[in-house]
């Protein structure tokens, strides 16, 4: 039994090894562009991806202070509107340069997108919500019980 085990273990290091053979460094991965980017990354397994994470973060741990500030400066400047409540200011510039057919069309846009969400939301069972406004209070940082503050701004919930 041990010695299936080695060979299991042998033989699925040796499948991660050309992968990591030809894992990119960080800065390969920044030129590329956008969509280049998000190819690339799609067309890896999880368990590629995870190692890919892993060795990026070790780079990253090896570099100087300036490097790593470099980066993330480098990244803030890249964001591409990603920080959209961050920067009202650009946004609202942004509405005010476009015509009256764009904004038609950006309004457009947005009830179609919040009538595809309110029909998807109603279609939903009681745990499928659940499950969404759990999955959601997870990308938002927050906890999935958190409680809601009441009128009186204390933090529990009021007695029933």
């Amino acid at each position: 039994m041990r010695n299936i085990q080695k060979i299991l273990l042998i033989s699925s290091f040796s499948l991660l090894l050309p992968f990591v053979a030809a894992a990119q460094s960080i800065g390969e991965i920044q030129e590329m562009s956008a969509e280049d980017r998000r190819t690339y990354i799609e067309s890896m397994s999880e368990d590629e991806r995870t190692a890919m994470r892993e060795k990026w973060r070790a780079e990253l741990d090896n570099m100087s202070e300036e490097e790593r500030q470099s980066i993330r400066k480098q990244r803030a400047e890249n964001s591409d509107g990603r920080d959209r409540g961050r920067n009202r200011g650009a946004m609202r510039e942004r509405w005010e340069s476009m015509s009256e057919e764009e904004r038609a069309a950006a309004r457009k846009n947005r009830r179609g997108k919040n009538d595809n969400r309110r029909e998807h939301w109603e279609s939903m069972n009681d745990e499928e919500r659940a499950a969404a406004r759990e999955k959601r209070g997870q990308r938002k940082g927050q906890r999935g019980d958190r409680r809601h503050r009441d009128r009186s701004g204390r933090g529990d919930k009021p007695e029933s």
